[in-house]
This record gives C-alpha cells, structure tokens and sequence, in this order.
C-alpha cells in the first residue's frame, strides 16, 4: 500500500468527508510530508471504491457542483490494521537493527 492511500484511508476513519476535507486530513496526519493533489486523490479513491475499501456515502449541492463524501468500509478498516500491523513489525525489526549496530560504550564508532 503506497503512502498516500494509507492516509486517505487513515483519514476516512471517523464521519466521511469530501475530497478537500480528506487532502486536509491527509496532510494533518501526515504532518505535511504527503501533499496530495485533488487529480490524485480522485484517482486514488476509485481504486479503492473498486476495491470495496471505500464507498460514496452522499453528494450534496455545493456551488452548483455536486460534492461527494467518502467513508472507508469494514474491509478498508481492516486493510488500515492490517498496513499499520505490517508497518509496526518493520520499525520494530530496524529499530533492533539499528540498536544492534551502535558502539557500545567505550568501542570506536
């Protein structure tokens, strides 16, 4: 899973939002380091409409243009545990590698 899908679903656990309320959250959880453009986003949220990840929960009205909100489904739930899992097992294996690698005291670095 690709860093900017694993924000977008991240943001839509909670109420569903629109795709200018989903890049604020996105860059919010991310503390700005994924700023996703709204082409990309639109992209990224069919794929995981098609995927089941994600659905349309209502358009409304805005400014004569119909704005979609999304909200993440039971399976896009489980894909975010299921990433989150997978990236926590990763930090854990480099921070033991990591860990093993510092000089010890009174070794040269």
């Amino acid at each position: 899973m690709t860093e900017p899908t694993y924000f977008v679903l991240t943001a839509l656990v909670g109420p569903p939002l629109h795709g200018y309320g989903i890049v604020g959250e996105v860059a919010a959880l991310s503390d700005g380091r994924v700023d996703l453009k709204i082409g990309s986003l639109y992209g990224i949220l069919d794929r995981l409409v098609a995927e089941g990840l994600v659905e349309l929960d209502r358009e409304e009205p805005y400014q004569g243009r119909l704005r979609r909100y999304y909200r993440i489904t039971n399976a896009g739930v489980a894909a975010v545990r299921e990433e989150t899992a997978r990236q926590a097992a990763n930090i854990r294996a480099v921070t033991r590698r990591l860990k093993a690698a510092q000089p010890q005291p009174g070794e040269a670095s």
